[in-house]
């Protein structure tokens, strides 16, 4: 502890005296923790300070002991007594550490606890969501727009992506996505199948789950639940990696050096994953197809060859060629939107965990519409 040259054993006294316009505070003994001291709200109202001529406080430290922060605890006090009395508090007469440390205490501001707002009316709390959601459509935009010319910029190669980051991407979502893509295509196929084979079993046109099966995998599901399940695995996955980045400030770090983090980060995740969506929707179509003829050879007895030759006879390469179509876009979404939601993140503890929850929410939407939007405009164009 710091100290000064009074006794160890000495209590922690303070008296108040006054000269002229000054009012003296007189501080002697150890000032310790441990210990008792005096109280600066009843030493000050023992004294006579509402008087006109008063005009500063000050210390005589001359009998100080030793002394902890229970010192600056009470120079705190005298200071806001002081600021409220519109007196000058003079500290020449304190230690210089004291003095320091007072310094050190004043130079942070103390933190003021903001009430909540009161609830607004529902004119004023429907403008405010208003508001938001247009602020937040203008940063998706803006954001959208932002990647849009990264991409062009690879090729006119004013642009220059990391393609090791780019390989990452497209191994962890090639090889490393095919168990989960194998296990829900073929669990579809069969469901799809299986719905067929309760249905048109009725009507004796059992044949014809082929038909189903081509249909329901190639033109929908085969789509619709890869972009579904890349969305929960590698959307979320994006998200969370960006999130982090920005908590521990390299996203910052980046910028600050000059690197764009959309060409540094974002152009590897959203490539990769548009590039490697076809191939997994090519993928899951078969495994489904694969699926629903192990159900039609189980409850139908139909052979390999009378399966294909009647999905084949109805089903036709435009209805490939649109669910892959398809994949290709819900690749572009699970892309833009994790990365996305992962630099738009907060920079608190919780915030990765928001922005993997958001992007995946986001991602699926947007995959959902998008599937609706094509297939109305497939029926238009009558594909």
């Amino acid at each position: 502890m710091p100290g000064a040259t009074a006794s160890a054993t000495a209590a922690a006294r303070a008296e108040l005296r006054a000269e002229g316009d000054a009012l003296v505070i007189v501080l002697a003994g150890d000032w310790s923790i441990e210990a008792p001291q005096p109280h600066f709200t009843e030493l000050v109202s023992r004294a006579t300070v509402g008087r006109s001529t008063l005009r500063t406080v000050t210390f005589d430290a001359t009998n100080l002991g030793v002394w902890d922060s229970t010192l600056l605890i009470f120079v705190a006090r005298c200071q806001d007594f002081c600021d409220a009395q519109k007196l000058e508090l003079d500290l020449s007469g304190l230690p210089e550490q004291m003095r320091r440390l007072h310094a050190l205490a004043q130079a942070v501001p103390e933190r003021v606890q903001v009430a909540d707002p009161t609830r607004g009316s529902f004119v004023s709390r429907l403008g405010t969501a208003v508001i938001g959601a247009w602020s937040g459509l203008k940063a998706a935009v803006t954001y959208v727009g932002d990647t849009a010319m990264a991409l062009s910029g690879i090729v006119t190669r004013r642009v220059h992506m990391r393609w090791r980051e780019f390989f990452v991407v497209v191994q962890t979502n090639s090889s490393g996505a095919l168990p989960i893509v194998t296990l829900i295509a073929l669990l579809m196929g069969i469901i799809i199948a299986f719905l067929g084979v309760v249905v048109l079993k009725r009507f004796g046109a059992g044949y014809y789950v082929s038909y189903l099966v081509g249909f329901g995998m190639l033109r929908e599901m085969g789509a619709l639940m890869t972009g579904i399940i890349i969305a929960g695995r590698t959307g979320a996955a994006f998200a969370a990696e960006l999130g982090s980045m920005k908590i521990t400030e390299e996203i910052d770090a980046f910028t600050t050096l000059g690197i764009s983090p959309i060409e540094h980060l974002v152009l590897p995740r959203v490539l990769g994953i548009f590039v490697m969506m076809p191939l997994l929707t090519i993928y899951a179509d078969f495994i489904g197809i694969v699926g629903g003829m192990m159900v039609s050879a189980l409850l139908l007895d139909l052979s390999f060859k009378q399966f294909m030759s009647g999905m084949l006879s109805a089903v036709t390469i435009s209805d490939a060629l649109l669910g892959v179509f398809k994949g290709t876009i819900f690749g572009l979404i699970v892309g833009v939107s994790g990365t996305m939601k992962g630099l738009q993140g907060g920079s608190d503890a919780g915030a990765v965990g928001r922005a993997a929850t958001a992007a995946v929410v986001l991602g699926i939407t947007l995959i959902i519409t998008a599937n609706a939007v094509v297939d109305w405009l497939a029926a238009l164009l009558d594909i």
